[in-house]
């Protein structure tokens, strides 16, 4: 991977206000630290470090770093983290991590595939990318800005793993070999929509329908009870009947 120049500045200011004051002044608060360097605060044009980061085609970006007034011309760094504001996704602080010309460093390489997978175009299959990144070890100069996997000749069923790629020249690849990166899984069967068992789709509506015809019946039952009962057969009879008379006195 090759640096890129970026100019930097001592920083003083600390305090949450000061440093908030610092970006609205078009400045991005950094710091910068490493295994044999003690940490120091700077501060980034916030265009010059934005034009970087978005021009870069890894998220693993090794930049030349001169600090203006400092003993040390340039100091040789990878960007370790850079924190975005959550909205409008605006540069907030930057992390540099120190590194030498002549020191291994281990860091994690974006997994890119080229190609279209046989079994993904002849035999409709489906292509699935288990592992994002690959932990890496090399000099800085040598670290890649992505490993590229070709699956062009991958058919359904078939994997490739992480002792399968092709490290570049001068970089190791870490982790289990067999672990799969990417593969191609046989193509998806479409879900069919199943009724209950023993149900036809209309047996549902017809015993919605009695259902309803039971409650009637249930509110029919309940109006008939209550505190007025009804007469007996016997009682309606007698109601039925006319009075009899008594008989008349002869005279």
């Amino acid at each position: 991977m090759k640096s890129v120049p970026l100019k930097a500045y001592p920083r003083t200011q600390t305090r949450r206000g000061k440093v908030k004051q610092l970006r609205t002044n078009g400045r991005v608060p950094a710091i910068i630290y490493g295994r044999q360097t003690k940490p120091l605060n700077l501060e980034l044009n916030a265009r010059e470090i934005g034009d970087l980061i978005s021009h870069s085609v890894s998220e693993n970006l090794l930049v030349d770093l001169s600090v203006e007034n400092d003993a040390n011309a340039k100091r040789l760094a990878l960007v370790q983290e850079i924190q975005h504001h959550p909205i409008n996704g605006k540069i907030l602080h930057v992390d540099f991590h120190e590194v030498s010309e002549t020191e291994k460093v281990t860091v994690h390489v974006p997994v890119e595939t080229i190609g279209e997978a046989a079994g993904v175009k002849t035999g409709g299959g489906v292509l699935e990318h288990v592992l994002f990144k690959l932990k890496v070890r090399c000099l800085p100069k040598d670290l890649p800005e992505q490993l590229l996997i070709d699956v062009t000749a991958l058919e359904i069923g078939k994997s490739i793993h992480v002792g399968d790629i092709k490290a570049p020249e001068g970089v190791e690849i870490l982790g289990d070999k067999g672990i799969s990166v990417v593969s191609v899984a046989q193509p998806r069967a479409e879900e069919e929509v199943v009724a209950p068992e023993g149900k036809a789709a209309g047996d549902v509506e017809m015993t919605k329908e009695k259902k309803e015809e039971g409650e009637e019946g249930d509110a029919g039952k309940a109006a008939a009870k209550g505190d007025a009962k009804a007469p007996a057969k016997g009682d309606a009879k007698a109601e039925a009947k006319p009075e009899a008379k008594a008989p008349e006195k002869k005279k």
